[in-house]
């Protein structure tokens, strides 16, 4: 392996500043980054498409650090192109609080940064939804507008977790030829070899899945570059396997899983940069050096004036349309489109499942959003996400708005996650409620970065009957409503539910989830609406009936039909009770308080009722307060038999309000 001089001190730079931001914060992963330095100086040298002076250029190759724990790579690749805002200060105070070079890349909080990475396998998960959005949208736009490249740096730890083989079998599917994935084949983890784990032939792995493959030293400029441009003609998404060594220029520590997790040490990080020909002293970069990267940062300016040159050639209509998306700016028309939808639904009443009701709103909105991409995860006549006017996406043509996941709910997610931080779609998919399990860390990751993904999460209780407790949640919506930044929608009609797809489309800053019901339910709502009443998360469906209240009953979804049957057999007995929808715990229990009294009332008992754990609940009954749901696994019968079983019936609820009231 001969290198150039030029690139050598490229890539020596980027390790000495790993090297010592590791030792500075006395935490991080020298490693990994010493290993890949020469691979991430020949794509940002020479080939990646990214403006240092315009980091959110929308025509700017994504690079994706899949191997979020080498974080000092991408933060040294960002501060020596010339990115503002990751100064040296900053690379001195990795790992610190209120730095930008977190522990692991984040969204959002650090400029050139496209998604957050650290738990492995969800960077190259989620590349393969920047791949989708990138061909999606130059479908709709043509090459002027969109033609990049998504990179990602991938680990073997990324490669073995499971998600990535829903991942790579999608992308090789859908022939996504603009994904590029570079394998840190450094046969190293923290427990020592890779083989005492582990003895997959990822080549062969990923060829099986319709990949094009090279091997290359990932030592070499010269074997690098020529894999970067062979991958750049590929029909096929490509996987570049880059024998690497970790730590690379540790004289005593390369190859050793000790360069892994932990700083070199003094002695060692001394040694390493004297063997590198660097500068003694932290964070010194030589004039050359930081001259030839800031060249390299400026490199793409003329493609970014290019771009701008061909996008200037685009009709106006198309121009303006193209950068409303871009810019998150959702239609115009979104709300009236869905009040007039509600308009018809008050006027002709309707009792369908939720999940059907579901669909009837994703026919408004195939018409209001043509940003919107609808999807399944092998679910679609279940989950009714394939609403009227929704084409299939296929590995031949992109023109559709609907994309068939596969079984792979985790993958879906992840892939969500991608399309909407690429920007220009906001992806929609399904699966069942109880499947939120497999997708949960990309749901999670989800709410961190704040992506405006829609969950459509159908069979949402014992409702769904004779599958049985395997596919039954009860703890579910417990679990997703203690999420941070997570808004969960559980409606009880077709009217809450079309308020649910409204509010959630419209949502830029995090996802939302809406669990939505197998079994048919009665409109409740049949009153028209000036405003979204679910924009509050909970409100007054029903006042008392023959005096004041002295009950409130509160409930979610396919429960409120039960809350409202219950109210009417108190009525009987000459007790008052008002009914409270809740379809949004989380979102009602951030309300100012004089909204949440308001909601609330005066009444003195508060019963809830829902087919689920009573978690959450006592922050609005109080822990005296009724409750009437699960208290375990359900079971396989008939839902109706179900709900008799447990105890979730009108008579139940009745029961809890008299026994306060008579007590």
């Amino acid at each position: 392996m001969t290198n150039s001089a030029t690139h050598q001190l490229m890539a020596n730079t980027l390790r000495g500043l790993a090297i010592d931001g590791v030792e500075q914060a006395k935490s991080g992963h020298p490693g990994a980054p010493m290993g890949l330095a020469d691979v991430a100086t020949v794509l940002w040298a020479k080939h990646l498409k990214f403006d240092a002076a315009a980091p959110h250029w929308h025509d700017r190759d994504r690079f994706i650090l899949s191997a979020g724990h080498a974080s000092m790579l991408i933060y040294g690749l960002l501060h020596l192109y010339g990115v503002e805002g990751v100064t040296l200060d900053q690379l001195k105070r990795f790992r610190q609080l209120g730095s930008n070079t977190a522990g692991h890349p984040e969204v959002g909080h650090t400029p050139g940064v496209e998604t957050t990475t650290g738990p492995l396998g969800q960077g190259i998960a989620t590349a393969v939804g920047f791949a989708m959005a990138e061909r999606k949208l130059a479908q709709e736009f043509g090459r002027k507008a969109v033609d990049h490249f998504t990179y990602v740096i991938a680990s073997d730890g990324d490669l073995m977790e499971g998600i990535s083989q829903e991942a790579v079998a999608l992308a090789g599917h859908l022939k996504l030829r603009k994904l590029i994935v570079f394998w840190d084949d450094n046969g190293i983890s923290i427990d020592g070899a890779l083989s005492i784990s582990d003895s997959v032939d990822q080549v062969k792995r990923f060829q099986a899945c319709g990949w094009q493959t090279i091997r290359a030293d990932g030592q070499s400029e010269a074997a690098i570059d020529a894999a970067i441009r062979k991958a750049q003609t590929s029909g096929k998404p490509t996987l570049i396997a880059c024998k690497t060594v970790i730590g690379w220029g540790a004289p005593k520590k390369a190859g050793s899983h000790k360069t892994h997790g932990e700083p070199l040490g003094a002695e060692e990080a001394a040694a390493a940069k004297a063997a590198l020909g660097l500068p003694a002293a932290p964070f010194e970069i030589t004039p050359e050096a930081l001259k030839l990267w800031r060249a390299a940062g400026k490199r793409s300016a003329p493609a970014h004036a290019a771009w701008k040159a061909g996008m200037a050639t685009l009709s106006a209509r198309k121009l303006a349309e193209f950068n409303r998306r871009m810019a998150g700016e959702r239609p115009a028309n979104l709300a009236k489109a869905f009040a007039k939808q509600r308009k018809g639904l008050i006027a002709a009443p309707v009792t369908v499942a939720t999940r059907k009701a579901s669909e009837l709103a994703l026919d408004v909105a195939f018409e209001a959003m043509p940003e919107l991409l609808s999807g399944s995860a092998d679910l679609t006549p279940s989950n009714n996400t394939k609403a009227k006017g929704f084409e299939s996406i296929t590995p031949q043509s992109f023109k559709g708005r609907y994309v068939h996941y596969g079984i792979r709910e985790h993958g879906m997610a992840a892939a969500m996650n991608g399309i909407a931080l690429h920007g220009g779609l906001v992806p929609a998919g399904g699966t069942f409620f109880v499947f939120t399990d497999y997708c949960r860390p990309a749901i999670r990751l989800g709410a961190l970065m704040g992506t405006g993904v829609v969950y459509v999460m159908t069979h949402d209780s014992i409702g769904l009957g004779e599958d049985g407790p395997t596919h039954q949640p009860v703890e579910h919506l417990a679990s997703l409503r203690a999420m941070p930044n997570m808004r969960v929608f559980r409606p009880c009609d077709a009217v809450e539910t079309s308020e649910a797809w409204e509010l959630a489309l419209s949502r830029t800053d995090g996802p939302t989830i809406l669990v939505l019901t197998r079994q048919n339910l009665a409109q409740q709502r049949l009153a028209d609406s000036r405003t979204n009443k679910l924009a509050a998360g909970a409100y007054e469906l029903a006042g008392g009936i023959g005096g004041p209240p002295v009950a409130t009953l509160f409930a979610s979804g396919s429960e409120v039909e039960i809350a409202m049957a219950a109210r009417a057999q108190l009525a009987e007995k000459g007790v008052s009770a008002r009914v409270v929808s809740v379809p949004s715990l989380e979102l009602f229990l951030q309300q100012p308080e004089d909204v949440k009294a308001s909601v609330m009332g005066k009444a003195r008992i508060k019963v809830a009722v829902e087919a689920a754990v009573r978690f959450g609940w006592d922050a609005i009954v109080g822990p005296d307060g009724g409750f009437v749901g699960m208290s375990g696994f359900g079971a396989s019968a008939p839902y109706k038999e179900l709900y008799k079983h447990f105890g979730i019936t009108p008579e139940a609820v009745a029961a809890e309000v008299l026994k306060r009231h008579n007590g």
